[in-house]
């Protein structure tokens, strides 16, 4: 390759990694966290001090994104969100890299350089919901170099590196469980006529990749499980992982909204994979084996966005990577002028500039949405009339009061969903959802409260919370009126604080 052209390539990736690292500056600025990471980060510190994952704090994700998260903030300081974020964008960049080694194998560098950039501009697409260190995210990397190790060009028979990108495949999944479907293609991918047929394999051949590529994932999930048995919380890891996601409803309402959304708000990148992905296209001579797969990657990420059938906007970013890597051949003919784009399809000087107003608007409704974000009065007022060892319970969906407060939960449920049924997604007005109470949830509340008594149990009474309230939980409601007495009251809610001894109307404490 010329000196100039290695130049140009430099620093073309040089501008990817500033165009990176700004759009995702609002993030690195902000000084909370960002959706989901709230209630991840109050799992992780709970870990930090000494505590397990779902039985001191409860939430439905798989061990290993609470053990990321522990890591940070073990090594960075607890609730320190400037390195959460900082690991976000490590975290995206090298997602980016692995895009760019898939890219530049099939193809050449620039293809590489290509895919970084489409997974750099899409992969937090439109809100300021996405710039979280959500599982979506965290489980694209090791999916990402799973796919550059499975998709290396090689002629050996036995390929010991296929048991790594089991091991990343399985990963993925110990990350955010949807990462299990997207591994299903990857196995196939040995099997499949072309991938032996461009390598000159046998059937036995592609067994034994498949097999090495199971081993790995397998021996990596024994292991896991080895651990999580160690700890006695392999039971309660399974329930929380895979057994309590029963689909209770289906909202096809925001299914369809938020997917026009992710369609409209990605088009470049949804025009392109179609372009690119097109069997009758050259791009993929003596790749057939690997266009088949990445449009099975993508048919993997429909499903595993849909599976939860919720339908968050954060869901579709596992659908960005294989997008990404079909897109980006295209684009990398047409910007070089190899191509020439269909009549009703935007040329190289178009789409290059709706790229950049993608990536402005983007950033523009992601530092807005960032800036409206503010702290609750209720916690404020919790951090001012207590002490760090102090503990709370907010009855509510509000995980957020215990990072502004600065106390730890009083009860394994972070979010009180165990103890309501509440189902994820929205509202369900006209539907009790009390008959999906997790099976012993009150009785663990109780056993919490004995174990350490919150000092303030805050009733919100905003949003989706204002569907549950105290009175018709007689447990809590009962604690609540033997034990303590409203404090304050504020436009989310309701404190009430606890009375050591007795009270003004004669009752006595026994928590």
């Amino acid at each position: 390759m010329p000196i100039s052209s290695i130049r140009k390539l430099r620093l073309a990736a040089l501008g990817i990694l500033c165009l990176t690292v700004l759009t995702r500056l609002p993030s690195l600025l902000y000084s909370h966290p960002i959706d989901d990471e709230t209630v991840y980060s109050i799992v992780a510190n709970e870990i930090v001090d000494g505590g397990r994952p779902y039985i001191d704090a409860v939430e439905r994700k798989p061990p290993l994104l609470f053990w990321t998260y522990a890591a940070v903030f073990e090594i960075a300081g607890k609730f320190n969100w400037h390195a959460l974020h900082a690991v976000a964008l490590l975290w995206v960049l090298g997602t980016m890299a692995g895009l760019y080694v898939i890219g530049q194998q099939l193809f050449d560098s620039a293809t590489g350089l290509i895919a970084a950039l489409l997974y750099s501009v899409f992969a937090s697409w439109a809100t300021w919901k996405n710039l979280a260190f959500n599982g979506e995210l965290l489980m694209n990397l090791p999916l990402v170099w799973a796919w550059a190790i499975a998709f290396r060009r090689t002629s050996s028979r036995v390929r010991l590196d296929l048991i790594v990108a089991g091991a990343l495949l399985c990963a993925g999944f110990l990350l955010k469980q949807p990462a299990a479907i997207a591994a299903v293609p990857i196995g196939i991918y040995f099997l499949l006529p072309s991938y032996r047929a461009s390598r000159g394999f046998t059937i036995r051949s592609s067994l034994v990749h498949t097999l090495m590529l199971t081993t790995g994932f397998f021996v990596t999930l024994a292991l896991v499980a080895f651990q999580l048995r160690r700890q006695g919380i392999l039971a309660d890891a399974y329930y929380w992982t895979i057994g309590d996601h029963a689909i209770r409803h289906v909202f096809w309402n925001r299914g369809i909204v938020h997917t026009l959304a992710f369609i409209g708000g990605c088009l470049p990148l949804v025009i392109g994979a179609a372009m690119g992905g097109r069997n009758d296209h050259d791009i993929w001579a003596a790749k057939r084996a690997e266009r088949t797969t990445l449009l099975w990657l993508v048919a993997a990420s429909v499903v595993g966005a849909a599976a939860g059938t919720r339908f968050y906007p954060h869901y579709y970013i596992q659908l960005v990577p294989p997008l990404a890597l079909l897109a980006a051949p295209y684009y990398a003919r047409l910007w070089a002028k190899r191509t020439q784009p269909n009549r009703w399809l935007p040329g190289p000087a178009v789409s290059f500039a709706w790229l950049a107003a993608t990536v402005v608007t983007f950033a523009f409704a992601q530092s807005v949405g960032l800036a409206g974000r503010h702290s609750l009065a209720m916690a404020r007022y919790v951090t001012e009339n207590s002490t760090p060892s102090d503990r709370i319970f907010v009855w509510g969906h509000s995980a957020k009061t215990y990072i502004d407060a600065g106390r730890r939960p009083a009860c394994r449920y972070v979010l009180t969903y165990p103890l309501t049924g509440y189902v994820f997604g929205a509202p369900l007005p006209g539907i009790d959802t009390r008959k999906w109470i997790v099976p012993g949830a009150w009785s663990n509340l109780e056993q919490d409260f004995r174990s350490h008594p919150p000092l303030y149990v805050l009733d919100v009474r905003t949003g989706r919370s204002r569907q549950y309230p105290i009175r018709n939980f007689p447990i809590l409601a009962g604690i609540l009126a033997e034990s303590y007495q409203p404090v304050s009251k504020t436009d989310e809610g309701v404190i009430y604080r606890r009375f050591d001894g007795e009270l003004p109307d004669g009752k006595t404490n026994n928590l």
